[in-house]
């Protein structure tokens, strides 16, 4: 990539400075997500993947839809949340642009939360197919909690 591209790409990303950036990496996109608490984090993570994807700014955010997810630890919770909405992608064709992490919840035994998130269904003509998604993995997935902020990074096989 040279000295242009990155400038353009840079210019693109600036609306999400505070909610994630991309990282380099050789074949996937690699994701660092940010959020004042986890919540925030993984409502960003979500953002993330469907901005690789197609441009957010289009998705109008006309269907509510809510989903709870469990994990046994937070590396789990953080596949499961984006795997499940990979998932309702593939099989009902819906994109999401906005999402609300509630009832935030961790024991010993499990790490729990319920999401709302508003999109509308697939359409190639509003919607500009950028890279397809095929799998989020745990190759160098990592949770950063520091005193007023949270990363999440992580990896989307395309």
């Amino acid at each position: 990539m040279n000295k242009e591209q990155k400038k353009t790409n840079t210019a693109k990303f600036e609306k999400f400075a505070d909610k994630f950036e991309f990282l380099e990496h050789t074949a996937d996109v690699y994701v660092r997500a940010f959020g004042e608490k986890m919540w925030d984090a993984y409502g960003n993570a979500a953002l993330a993947m469907f901005e690789t994807m197609t441009d957010t700014g289009k998705i109008a955010q006309t269907i509510e839809e809510t989903i709870e997810i469990e994990a046994e630890d937070q590396y789990a919770l953080l596949y499961n949340w984006l795997e499940a909405l990979l998932v309702k992608f593939e099989t009902e064709g819906m994109l999401y642009s906005k999402f609300q992490i509630e009832n935030w919840r961790e024991t010993a035994e499990s790490f729990k939360f319920e999401a709302k998130m508003w999109g509308e269904k697939y359409d190639r003509k509003k919607h500009p197919q950028k890279v397809a998604v095929k799998a989020v993995t745990y190759h160098l997935m990592v949770v950063i909690r520091e005193t007023d902020r949270v990363a999440l990074e992580f990896i989307l096989d395309i």
